[in-house]
This record gives C-alpha cells, sequence and structure tokens, in this order.
C-alpha cells in the first residue's frame, strides 16, 4: 500500500485548498436553495391561509343574510332584486371557493362542503321568514334583539376551521 506524501500530493495530487475550492461553493448553493425552499413554502402556506379565510368569509357573509334582509329599508323590487342578486353572489361565491377547496386542499373541501350545507340550511330558513317581516322604517327597529340560531353553522364552522389548520 503506497501512502502519499504531502509534497508528492502538491506535485500533481489533489489538495486541501482544491477541496475547500469545491465544498464552499456546494454549501453556498445548498444554502441559497433552502432559504428559497423555506421562502416558497412560506408563501404557499401564506396563499392556502388567505384562501381559507376567503372561503369562510363567503359563509359568514351568507350567514348574515337573513338579518339585511330583515332591516332592508322598504318593499320594492329594486330593493328585492338587490338582496336576492347579493344572494346568488354569495351562493356563487361558496360554489367558486368548494371547487377550489377540492383542488387546492382536498382534505379541506369535506368539511368546507359540510359548512356551506348546515348555513344554507340554516340561513335558507331564517331568510325565508325574514322576508315574511314587514321592511324596517324606524332606527329602533334596526335593533332585531334576538340572534338568529347559528348551532349547527358554528360547530361546523369549527370542525372546517381545525381542519383548515391542519393544512396550513
Amino acid at each position: 500500500m503506497a501512502v502519499i506524501t504531502a509534497a508528492q500530493a502538491a506535485d500533481g495530487g489533489w489538495t486541501w485548498g482544491q477541496t475547500a475550492a469545491l465544498i464552499v461553493p456546494c454549501i453556498a448553493f445548498f444554502g441559497a436553495f433552502l432559504t428559497y425552499a423555506l421562502n416558497q413554502r412560506a408563501v404557499r402556506k401564506e396563499r392556502r391561509a388567505k384562501t381559507f379565510a376567503e372561503a369562510l368569509t363567503a359563509v359568514e357573509e351568507y350567514l348574515e343574510m337573513p338579518y339585511r334582509i330583515r332591516r332592508r329599508p322598504k318593499s320594492s323590487s329594486a330593493v328585492r332584486q338587490q338582496l336576492t342578486d347579493e344572494v346568488s353572489g354569495l351562493l356563487a361565491r361558496m360554489a367558486f371557493h368548494q371547487a377550489w377547496l377540492q383542488i387546492e386542499a382536498s382534505e379541506v373541501a369535506g368539511p368546507y362542503a359540510t359548512l356551506v350545507a348546515t348555513a344554507r340550511a340554516e340561513a335558507g330558513a331564517q331568510m325565508s321568514l325574514a322576508w315574511q317581516q314587514p321592511p324596517i322604517t324606524s332606527d329602533g327597529g334596526m335593533n332585531l334583539g334576538v340572534p338568529n340560531p347559528r348551532d349547527r353553522s358554528n360547530a361546523a364552522r369549527a370542525t372546517c376551521l381545525e381542519m383548515m389548520r391542519r393544512h396550513l
């Protein structure tokens, strides 16, 4: 077995300087790659959190529609048209978010679909009752007193939120 001396290595072999010249750029490249990967992960997490928040906002706005209908200023075709257009827009937004979640975070799509169905059942019935009430004509009438029950929607929202937190 031949032992290579420092002098022989310096004459034509591999040196520590050459080794360092290879290792330093590799470490720098790895550091840059790691930084890029972590930044991309943070961007994806932020985008997903925003998607989740927008999806939940659409449901929350839908759950508020019985109050908007009940507090309508007058009974006219223009007011009815405006409020029903808002309801239709919210239904479309919730359907959009449901489809988006099936693509972006399929694990969350099921709990979100349950939340939407529950909200539609609760708020839908409450909207029907709100339309049957006369328009509010005084400031005192704006305070409706008792909130509409949202127990099932709140429970479905909590389940959906927990799943969203797990998939951030």
